[in-house]
């Protein structure tokens, strides 16, 4: 059986001019990652150790 991931918006997506919308999806031992307003273009997968490194970067560089 195949389970579909739970996608989820950004909390960041919904300020600005909007153009800024981005979905996670947890996959256990991997996150998802895919615009939201274009899903059937592609997602990137990474290990959750790669995509927790990348958040505390990026929380890190626009303090």
């Amino acid at each position: 059986m195949t389970v579909r991931p739970r996608w989820r918006k950004s909390s960041y997506s919904e300020g600005g001019d909007g153009n800024t919308c981005v979905e996670i999806a947890d996959l256990h031992t991997r996150v998802a990652i895919r615009d939201s307003k274009a899903p059937s273009q592609g997602t990137l997968t990474v290990p959750i150790g790669s995509f927790d490194a990348l958040i505390y970067s990026l929380k890190r560089t626009t303090v």
